[in-house]
């Protein structure tokens, strides 16, 4: 299998993964149900179900999975400072 990348860079270099506001996320699930790359999951423990992220399979500065959110629990690092370590690593 062969490892993904953004404009010729491995995608686990870059860091653009969701982030979920446990305090908000009511595990509903339309983010698992929305995002084709799987970049969410929902795990069951003791009983209660919780909705974690997948690492490195967002794609990069794709944000649907906010806007289809209901608690607004979603987020994504900000978009400028992710451009500037994309450059960075296109240099090295």
């Amino acid at each position: 299998m062969s490892e993904k990348t953004y404009k010729g860079i491995p995608r686990k270099q870059i860091p653009w993964d969701p982030k979920i506001d446990y305090d908000k996320c009511t595990a509903c699930g339309k983010c698992v149900e929305f995002c084709h790359t799987q970049a969410f999951k929902t795990e069951t423990a003791n009983g209660k179900k919780k909705t974690v992220v997948n690492p490195n399979r967002c794609i990069v500065f794709c944000r649907g999975c906010e806007d289809i959110c209901p608690a607004g629990a979603i987020s994504h690092p900000d978009e400028e400072e992710t451009q500037k370590v994309i450059a960075k690593l296109k240099r090295a």
